[in-house]
């Protein structure tokens, strides 16, 4: 049946007797792709019969949906003709996992990020009432997702819209308010009535006109009228009160139901919230059991729901843990902050512990950073750990609330770097360049999971502001025998030449590992630095090299602007003494969806990407000093003749 589905008019024109069968046919197929690729799953087998029922009662593209974060729009890919595409998700050139404008013109906004579909859509909104158009705008907006603070300002200013706009509240966990059984129900049915609407609005418009006493007398009854609600409509009061019209909770699998709703909500002339229960991993038993587990998920059986691949390596994920939690034992004072990734960033264990030192502050990046700046100013030593792509959320508050206080926070920056298949959105390769924008910022990068352990101590330790940025997976275990004792803004010199300086950050110094032993058997002398500190720079090192070395070559998994590569050409041109420097970063643009050694190498970060620059780079370099050479032994010549 789903392969008859290639747009949402082959929907439309279905049975529906036909669509329970077809949302299991989906569901199935979805377990099929996703345990092949990886993805996210569990957010997705539980909206199958929502986003069927969307696009029953809409007219996609024309109308239009976002979709919060996105990473429950694969049925809404596969209704909207992409069932093929599932063959290469989330590959390098394939079919992205989050929607995506130029992949269809149902794709109405890119997303990535949590909180943002409702501001998106009072946007679109706005554009369509100032443009004169008719279409209906649908925000789709988790119960996780409200949690951030984005959310609630879109709110705040939806609340003033005179015009149709529906929020659907699709909550899969925990439930915003207690249902009130039939007579709930009673009241959603009679309160989206267009009979109901239209005689409210009439007898607005009508007392209104009453001489002296009609505007009084409509105020009063609308207090009344709050009054009343607030006995008999417990469950949505809270955006009843901002004028925004509730309904629900309504069942996310009754696909007849949702469609009957959504089609009164379109004829409603303010904001409208849908409350649709729902739930995560929905029609697999062990995404049901754990839904975070199979949230995002690597390739896997589905017989067993056990991963495909063999155990990894510990992660510096698990690294982090493991030296958090020791010295939490050692020292009280140490407390812990994440926006709702307890599990991604590492921090379960240290809940299991610490409970009572532990903080889940939910999607609220901003206030996570504020908060711990608070717990800093009394005394504590607050550890903030987040994703860093998510970290760029909360820059004005890591600038105005840590850093112009000198706060002794420490940022702890999981995925930093490339990090495979999410794309565009998730690749944290900006962190070196906004963390090192602000004064008085550290930034740290080891170089293995050994290192990481002694800059998390140095960092506790130090009394400012403190970032470790490590990437995603296994932890490098390599050069484990040097171990240069951590000393602020000063690097390490692994191995020491004399004629092309290797600057390595963090996890490029395994890659600049391969490029010292390629120069090696070529002959030509280098000297490996492992960087440590991108902020502060080890000038009084480099200052030192610059002597001996005429060519410093920097690798860092960041963009080029503003990383340490332009940094540090921009202290060369500062300096009386001048190096070439060659920046190994990612180009300046957003960096797409596939394996991270695939992206390296069309990147150029590859240890033989970077090694064959290099020595292009060291022979021109050579070139141009014979001709400097020649041209100067020629110049003499000619004098000497003239004499």
């Amino acid at each position: 049946m789903l392969e008859k589905i290639g747009s949402p008019e082959d929907l439309k024109a279905l049975d529906p007797g036909k669509y329970q069968e077809l949302a299991a046919e989906i569901r199935q197929f979805l377990l099929e792709k996703v345990s092949d690729h990886g993805g996210h799953l569990a957010s997705n087998l539980g909206v199958v019969e929502l986003t069927m029922a969307l696009h029953l009662a809409l007219d996609l593209p024309e109308d239009k949906i976002v979709w919060d974060v996105g990473h429950q729009a694969y049925t809404h890919k596969l209704l909207t003709g992409r069932r093929e595409g599932f063959d290469s998700l989330r590959e390098y050139g394939g079919l992205s996992g989050f929607p995506k404008r130029k992949e269809s013109d149902c794709d109405c906004f890119d997303t990535g990020h949590s909180s943002t579909s409702i501001s998106a859509g009072l946007g679109l909104v706005e554009a369509r009432d100032k443009l004169g158009d008719s279409y209906t705008v649908v925000s789709v907006i988790g119960d996780g997702a409200l949690s951030g603070g984005m959310a609630y300002e879109a709110l705040n200013n939806a609340s003033r819209l005179k015009s149709n706009f529906i929020i659907v509240l699709n909550d899969n966990h925990m439930s915003i308010s207690e249902s009130t059984g039939g007579f709930s129900r009673y009241l959603s049915g009679i309160r989206l009535g267009s009979g109901y609407n239209n005689l409210k609005r009439d007898v607005r418009r009508g007392l209104s006109k009453v001489p002296g006493v009609g505007e009084s007398l409509v105020e009063n009854i609308s207090q009344a009228k709050m009054a009343l609600k607030q006995i008999v409509m417990v469950p949505g009061m809270f955006f009843e009160n901002l004028d925004i019209t509730y309904v629900g909770p309504i069942d996310g699998y009754n696909i007849p139901q949702m469609v009957r709703i959504f089609e009164e909500a379109k004829k409603i002339d303010r904001p409208v919230l849908l409350h649709v229960k729902t739930k995560k991993g929905k029609g697999y038993e062990p995404a049901e059991r754990h839904p975070a587990r199979y949230h995002g998920v690597a390739p896997f059986d589905v017989a067993t729901g056990k991963n495909r691949a063999m155990a990894a390596s510990p992660s510096y994920t698990d690294a982090f843990s493991h030296v958090l939690c020791r010295l939490a034992e050692r020292d009280e004072r140490i407390v812990a902050v994440t926006a709702a990734m307890p599990e991604g960033t590492g921090l379960k264990r240290f809940n299991s512990l610490y409970p009572d030192r532990f903080y889940d502050v939910g999607i609220a990046e901003e206030h996570a950073v504020t908060f711990a700046a608070g717990m800093a100013a009394g005394g504590l030593k607050p550890v903030v750990a987040v994703y860093s792509t998510f970290l760029q959320r909360a820059y004005d508050q890591i600038l105005h609330d840590v850093c112009l206080q000198k706060l002794p926070v420490v940022f702890v920056l999981d995925r930093a770097g490339l990090v495979g298949s999410d794309g565009e959105t998730h690749h944290g390769i900006f962190d070196l360049s906004y963390l090192g924008t602000i004064p008085g910022m550290t930034v740290f990068a080891p170089k293995n999971k050994y290192e990481l352990r002694d800059g998390l101590k140095f960092g506790l330790a130090c009394g400012a502001p403190f970032a470790i940025r490590y990437p995603r997976g296994a932890a490098w275990a390599g050069l484990k025998e040097y171990k240069t004792p951590v000393e602020m803004g000063k690097s390490e010199v692994i191995f020491r030449g004399s004629q092309i300086a290797l600057l390595a950050v963090g996890s490029m110094v395994e890659t600049a590992l391969s490029v010292y032993e390629g120069l090696k058997t070529v002959g030509i002398s280098a000297t490996l630095v492992n960087v440590r500190f991108v902020k502060p720079m080890d000038t009084e090192l480099f200052s030192k090299l610059a002597e001996d070395h005429s060519l410093f070559v920097t690798m860092e998994e960041n963009v080029v602007t503003g990383g340490f590569g332009e940094r540090l050409c921009g202290w060369f041109g500062e300096q009386p003494v001048r190096a070439e420097v060659l920046k190994a970063a990612i180009p300046d643009t957003f960096v797409e969806q596939g394996g991270t050694e695939v992206l390296k190498k069309k990147l150029g970060l590859s240890a033989g990407a970077v090694l064959e620059r290099t020595l292009k780079a060291w022979r021109e370099g050579c070139k141009e000093e014979c001709n400097r050479a020649e041209n100067g032994r020629k110049q003499n010549n000619r004098k000497e003749n003239k004499a």
